[in-house]
C-alpha cells in the first residue's frame, strides 16, 4: 500500500517527552520510573503499560499538597512507550529546573512524577468559570506537559508596565508575577459568563516573567459525557 498517511509512523528516540507532532505527545517509559497522565488521554501504546488511578501521596505531612480535585491523573508505568492526545489540542512540553510556574489545571496533559503542585487561589476566582478558578503553582525539577486550543501567544512582562489577559484565554504565568482579577465591565453581566457584557473578566500581570495566552478564548475541551 502507498500512501501519504504512511508518512505519519511513530518516531524514535529516548527523551521521557517528545512530540510525535504538535497534537500528539510521544512518551518513553523505561520502567525505573512513571509519568502522570491526564484521566483518559492515552490513545495508544507499546510495551507493557499499566494505567491506574492516581492518589496523592499519604503519611508524609512534610510533601507539597497534591489536590486529586484539581488534577484528574492516571499513573502511566512500565516499559514501552505512551501516546497521549486531548481532542487535537496543540501540545507544549515545559522542562523546569527548580523552577516554578501557574498553570489552569485544566492545560495539564502530562507531568513527571517529581514535580510537586499546589493550588493558587486568586481573588474572587472562585466565582468565575475561567482560569480564576483553580491554578495550580508546579516547581521541582521535572517537565510539564500543556495544552492549548490552538498555538499559544507568549507575552513578556516587565516592571512598570502591566499585561493583560483575557480569563478564559490565558494558559499560565511565571511564578514571579503579581496577578489581579478584574473585571472589564462595571455592571452585573460581568459575572455571568454568557452575559451580554462584550469582555468580561481579564488577569492583569505586572513584574518580570511571562504570560502564556491561547488564541481561544473557549475553556479547554472536557472528558466527553457518555450518552
Amino acid at each position: 500500500m502507498q500512501s501519504p498517511l504512511l508518512a505519519h509512523t511513530a518516531g524514535t528516540g529516548t527523551d521521557r517527552f517528545a512530540l510525535q507532532n504538535a497534537q500528539m505527545l510521544r512518551v518513553a517509559l523505561d520502567g525505573r520510573s512513571e509519568v502522570l497522565a491526564r484521566t483518559g488521554a492515552m490513545v495508544a501504546h507499546v510495551g507493557k503499560i499499566a494505567f491506574t488511578a492516581w492518589t496523592p501521596p499519604s503519611g508524609n505531612r512534610r510533601a507539597p499538597r497534591r489536590d486529586p480535585g484539581v488534577l484528574d491523573m492516571m499513573r502511566c508505568a512500565g516499559t514501552g512507550t505512551v501516546y497521549l492526545a486531548n481532542l487535537a489540542q496543540h501540545l507544549h512540553i515545559l522542562p523546569l529546573r527548580d523552577e516554578r510556574l501557574v498553570v489552569a489545571n485544566s492545560f495539564v496533559l502530562a507531568l513527571d512524577t517529581s514535580l510537586a503542585w499546589h493550588t493558587v487561589a486568586l481573588d474572587n476566582g472562585d466565582r468565575i468559570a475561567g482560569v480564576g478558578a483553580q491554578c495550580l503553582e508546579f516547581s521541582g525539577t521535572g517537565s510539564l506537559v500543556l495544552m492549548t486550543s490552538g498555538r499559544p501567544l507568549v507575552l513578556p512582562v516587565e516592571p512598570g508596565r502591566y499585561v493583560y489577559g483575557d480569563a478564559d484565554a490565558v494558559v499560565g504565568w511565571s511564578s514571579g508575577l503579581e496577578v489581579q482579577l478584574q473585571a472589564q465591565s462595571s455592571n452585573t453581566e460581568a459575572w455571568r459568563r454568557h452575559g451580554t457584557a462584550t469582555e468580561g473578566w481579564e488577569l492583569a500581570f505586572t513584574g518580570r516573567g511571562h504570560v502564556i495566552v491561547q488564541p481561544s478564548e473557549l475553556l479547554p475541551p472536557r472528558r466527553v459525557p457518555r450518552g
